[in-house]
Parts: structure tokens; C-alpha cells; sequence
């Protein structure tokens, strides 16, 4: 009897950069990645994502499939940009666009005192996660006791803001130099010289893992004297990954119709592109994908330098390995082909 019932695919191991929409959850960008390789007759593969993002923002969610999961953990703690908007005037218990006003204030930051601020916010800051945060509280998720109305504590954490200023490359520097002196400053009487009030403004921020952009924006306005919340919210880079290598949902729903994935799929290196690579002859591959130390490289490596290094047989990642006084250990291994199989 001729067996008639197709076979599945190869396994497959790598990145799919997903430019994930607003109001679908993380998970749930997990899930139709699963879906999609499962209607296009791939077996069952490993599926995990490289760092939460809010069902309200959009933007750059790394998906490792197979091998790359082993990764996901190393994207964790990748740092992050954003593209950002604080609308002034109101503060919600979300700190976003979908939660309640609970505060507001007719003041209106100037461009200036916001280009001037920027600064307070750069470099190792501490800052209060959103009640409305995954964080979790005697064991119980912020938002689980938040939504139930109960007043939720949490405590304050150190991050660091690598970068902060207004999208688009605004020049800031006369904004700054304007409001720090006397000489220049726009006179607010002066109907020729008036003041450039602020309802809203769009900033970028490049910032450590842990940094919740809604406390950042919260605490830029209380420092300008206002109140403010996000109202758009998307992730444009993360780890090394950027926005011009994620495609659309549109585009992860043709691989389950047979579009080819190897077309959007990124190569498990992809995500270590900061890690020196080291060429490993056959027998050491092979001792490596044993797990055992090597004590001794061969001479032809020369002399490297102590830290982390990407083992590959020719073009095949081995393992993630940390080399320290010429010794050699296996952090993470990689169960993937030789080219020649």
C-alpha cells in the first residue's frame, strides 16, 4: 500500500523577525507562528519568542524557532529602542491610551523645557513600574491586583537609558542652549516671540532590559511640571535586531499557505552577531558536542583573547563557548547538521 500521507519537513532552526500589530500579545504572535509552520507540514518545532512586547505597542518581536530558543534567553537581556508619543495633559492608571484618567492638568510643557529635560533622563536612572506591569506581587501579577482594585506597591528599580531624544534627529541644541540662559529666551509677552507649547511629543529611547517606556514617559512629564501617558508605542530595535528585517502578519500567514520560509527565516548566528566567531577542526566539533573542556587549542587559532566566541564547523554553529586562560567550555551547544548531512 502506497503511503500517501505527506512528511514532514525538515526541522528548521533560526529567527523570524515578526513586525508584530497592535493588540495582539506576544504569545499570541507565538502561537501563529506555530500555526503557520504546522499548516506548511513542518514537524513539531520549538517556539519561543526573545522578549515580551505589550499587546498595545508594535514594532520588532524576535520568534527563534528550533536551535534559537536557546538563545531567546540571551535576547532577554538585550537592550532596546523605542519610537514613542506622551500626550500632555492627562495620566491614566495604564499609563497608556487604553487605561482611565486619573489625573489631569492644563499645563503645557514648551519645546524647550522638554529638549532641556531630555538629558535628567539619560545615563542610570531609577524608576516605579506601572501598577498595569507583569511584575509580580506576593505572587500575584501587578495587573491581576490592579484590575481588581487594589493598591498595588512596587518598588523602585535601577535602569539605564543609553539614549533619549526626539524622533526624526530633532536638533536639540539651540532648543537646550534657549532654555537654560537669558539671552535668547523667547519672551511669553512678546506676541512675535511666543512660546512653542507642547500637547504632545515623539521621542526615541534607547534603553537597558527592565526599562518600562510608559514609567519614563509618566516621569517626564511630572518633571516638566505636567502629566502625560503613551499614546504610541513601538519597539525599532531589539538586541540586533531592527525593524527593516520584520515582516509583516501578512507575510507569516503565506508560509502556511507555502510560501518558502528559508525567505524570511534569519540564521541562528543572526542573534549572536556581537560574538567572535572560532573555527573549530572535526575533532574538536566533535569534543565540543560532547560537552568536554578543551584544555589545549590547536596552534592555528593563535593566541585569542579570554570571553565568548561562537564555535562552527565551517559554516555550522557548534556552540556558544567561553574561552578563559586558553581553556575552552561549552556554555551553550547547538544540535544542528553538518553541512555535509
Amino acid at each position: 500500500m502506497t503511503d500517501t500521507k505527506p512528511h514532514p519537513l525538515p526541522p528548521v532552526s533560526g529567527w523570524l523577525i515578526l513586525d508584530k500589530p497592535r493588540g495582539m500579545g506576544s504569545t499570541q504572535a507565538v502561537g501563529a507562528v506555530k500555526r503557520n509552520l504546522r499548516e506548511a507540514g513542518y514537524g513539531k518545532v520549538k517556539v519561543g519568542h526573545g522578549g515580551t512586547l505589550d499587546p498595545e505597542a508594535e514594532g520588532v518581536l524576535p520568534i527563534a524557532l528550533g536551535e534559537a530558543t536557546k538563545l531567546a534567553g540571551r535576547m532577554l537581556d538585550a537592550s532596546k529602542i523605542y519610537a514613542f508619543t506622551i500626550q500632555f495633559g492627562e495620566e491614566t492608571d495604564t499609563l497608556d491610551a487604553e487605561g482611565q484618567v486619573v489625573a489631569t492638568s492644563d499645563h503645557r510643557p514648551p519645546m524647550a523645557a522638554i529638549a532641556a529635560v531630555l538629558e535628567h533622563f539619560t545615563g542610570d536612572i531609577e524608576q516605579v513600574p506601572p501598577a498595569y506591569s507583569a511584575l509580580k506581587v506576593d505572587g500575584q501579577r501587578a495587573y491581576d491586583l490592579a484590575r481588581a482594585g487594589e493598591q498595588v506597591e512596587l518598588k523602585t528599580r535601577a535602569v539605564t537609558i543609553y539614549s533619549l531624544a526626539f524622533a526624526g534627529e530633532r536638533e536639540d541644541a539651540g532648543l537646550r542652549s534657549t532654555f537654560q540662559t537669558t539671552t535668547g529666551r523667547p519672551d511669553p509677552f512678546d506676541p512675535a516671540a511666543p512660546l512653542e507649547l507642547a500637547d504632545s511629543v515623539t521621542l526615541v529611547a534607547h534603553v537597558s532590559k527592565g526599562t518600562y517606556i510608559r514609567s519614563l514617559a509618566r516621569d517626564i512629564a511630572h518633571a516638566l511640571g505636567t502629566l502625560g501617558h503613551v499614546t504610541y508605542l513601538r519597539r525599532i530595535k531589539a538586541g540586533p535586531f531592527r525593524e527593516e528585517q520584520a515582516i509583516s502578519l501578512d507575510n507569516l500567514n503565506e508560509i502556511g499557505k507555502g510560501a518558502p520560509l528559508q525567505d524570511l527565516l534569519l540564521p541562528l548566528e543572526a542573534g549572536l552577531d556581537d560574538i567572535p566567531a572560532l573555527q573549530l577542526d572535526p575533532d574538536s566539533a566533535q569534543a565540543v558536542r560532547q560537552g568536554r573542556v578543551i584544555s589545549e587549542l590547536p596552534r592555528s587559532h593563535g593566541i585569542l583573547a579570554d570571553g565568548l566566541y561562537l564555535a562552527k564547523l565551517e559554516s555550522v554553529p557548534v556552540a556558544l563557548v567561553d574561552l578563559s586562560g586558553g581553556t575552552m567550555k561549552v556554555v551553550r551547544g547547538f544540535n544542528l547538521p553538518d553541512v555535509a548531512e
